[in-house]
């Protein structure tokens, strides 16, 4: 009897063992802030691949994780008030994408480690002091999307070989477009381009930048990486299309909303990548000992229905080099 009671405990103590370790592995809650720059819905294809890649990595919101999230809606006066609220949440770290609401967290703390994802250039801005070594409390992703203007601007040129002058939106609120500006002026001076740079920091310029590009009758529309165009997509696509204005823009949904082409990293897969940056931290790794990850994707997203509606025929060898034709 002895020996049966001896082995039922053994047999007890074999099944609690690893439910109790499961238990004291799951005890740590880790909470972190989500600081979105415009809203749940539009940027659901961001935070969809984030939590996929958390998923991968064994978090499990409500389990082990919480994801404080907080939301901008294109409005970057907003971004200081709620890094603040994030912070009085006592999150262990900060997910954000974009540079102005990076720098909104930079300026907040110097302490609670910060995953940024898709930032123009860091260390023009000033968020880290290299890409190999960040230093600090920030690392993440770079979609070094300064460069990638000039190279809109040349497939422009490939599908409009008449291309002479252009307009380009920009956001002096947004401190990685002003070096995009120059890229893209020098880009446009090789190839004997006339680009009209209009300045649009919030949703209520919009019109006065329209009336604008009215007036100067521009052949074509260069949209960067800006949440505030994101934002307000549908309006600016809407008069492209009034105006037969061919638009070029760093988000495949301006194409999707009915813009003609686009051309930039895989936002979504940087938000993926985001997870790995996270999952680091939090078992340990200082930020600034993180290097900063280039895009080694890049994707180009082609309307055909819109590219028939301007009457432009797109070149064979854009159609092969693209990664998704909406018919």
């Amino acid at each position: 009897m002895r020996l049966i009671g001896l082995a039922v405990v053994l047999t007890v103590s074999l099944i609690l063992a690893p439910v109790a370790g499961e238990a004291q592995q799951a005890g740590k809650v880790h909470r972190i802030g989500f600081l979105g720059n415009s809203t749940p819905a539009l940027e659901a294809n961001l935070v969809g691949p984030l939590r996929e890649g958390l998923r991968e990595l064994g978090y499990v919101e409500g389990q082990n994780i919480l994801i404080e999230y907080r939301w901008a809606e294109g409005k970057y006066e907003r971004l200081a008030a709620l890094v603040a609220e994030l912070l009085a949440r006592n999150v262990e770290v900060i997910v954000t994408a974009g540079t102005p609401a990076s720098l909104a967290v930079q300026k907040a703390t110097t302490s609670v480690p910060l995953v940024m994802v898709a930032v123009g250039d860091p260390v023009a801005t000033g968020l880290v002091a290299s890409l190999a070594r960040p230093a600090g409390n920030i690392t993440g992703l770079t979609s070094m999307g300064d460069e990638l203007e000039g190279k809109r601007l040349e497939l422009l040129r490939e599908l409009i070989p008449t291309l002479s002058q252009v307009a380009a939106l920009t956001n002096s609120g947004n401190a990685s477009l002003k070096k995009a500006s120059e890229v893209l002026q020098a880009v446009a001076a090789a190839l004997k381009i006339k680009v009209l740079v209009v300045d649009v920091r919030s949703a209520d310029q919009l019109d006065g930048a329209f009336d604008i590009i009215v007036q100067k009758r521009p052949h074509a529309l260069l949209v960067p990486g800006d949440r505030v165009f994101l934002t307000n997509r549908v309006r600016i696509v809407q008069f492209a299309a009034q105006r037969r204005l061919p638009a070029m823009s760093a988000y495949r949904e301006l194409v999707e909303a009915g813009g003609l082409i686009s051309f930039g990293p895989s936002y979504a897969g940087m938000h993926r990548r985001a997870a790995f940056y996270v999952d680091r931290i939090l078992k340990g790794a200082k930020p600034g000992d993180l290097p900063v990850e280039r895009p080694t994707t890049f994707e180009m997203v082609i309307n055909l229905k819109t590219a028939k509606a301007l009457g432009l025929t797109i070149p064979q060898t854009l159609l092969l080099r693209a990664d998704q034709v909406i018919q």
